[in-house]
């Protein structure tokens, strides 16, 4: 194995599964956010204020536009994405972009991580801090979320009419799943 696909909606784990299996298999951990992102996370964070135009998007756009508009983000990057995996040798490469049709054309092994919309929802309530954000903060999080759990519903469905493999990380310790994973 040279190269390991973890894809899955935001918020699932992605990144921190993906670390952990680069750290044992000896691999490079490389995220599809890196590569283009779109637009980002709607909460502010220590570091960084919501800029105004992914406020307007997430604020703007019903649930199915935000499908469609990341997915045609993530069509488009396919390219670059193909072509990283075609020239790497020792990576974990994560990411909602790595959309299971798409994937399912490669020789590579991949899985994806789902979780229960609680799961979700409590992660990204953590994440954005929902306890503490006003009111159109936390509209501007509930969108994202709604966004997060349709498209794992749609990725989910392609998974599993596909034949690929998932791991449902539930509330389970990332080593756990890492297992589940590399099994």
């Amino acid at each position: 194995m040279r190269v390991l696909l973890i894809g899955g909606t935001s918020n699932v784990g992605k990144s921190t599964v993906a670390a952990e299996l680069a750290d044992r298999l000896g691999f490079e951990h490389r995220s599809t956010d890196y590569l283009a992102r779109h637009p980002g996370r709607p909460w502010r964070t220590a570091d960084r204020e919501v800029p105004p135009h992914v406020a307007e998007h997430y604020s703007s756009l019903a649930v199915d536009e935000l499908i469609s508009s990341v997915l045609t983000h993530y069509e488009r990057l396919w390219p670059r994405i193909e072509e990283l995996v075609r020239t790497a040798d020792g990576l974990v490469i994560e990411g909602s972009a790595l959309w299971p049709e798409r994937v399912a054309t490669l020789d590579v092994p991949a899985v994806w991580l789902t979780a229960g919309d609680d799961v979700i929802r409590d992660r990204i309530r953590a994440s954005g801090g929902y306890a503490t954000a006003t009111v159109d903060e936390r509209a501007l999080m509930d969108k994202f979320l709604a966004r997060s759990i349709r498209f794992q519903q749609l990725l989910q469905a392609d998974v599993d009419r596909l034949g690929l493999a998932r791991v449902d990380v539930g509330g389970r310790a990332v080593a756990e799943v890492a297992d589940d994973v590399l099994a």
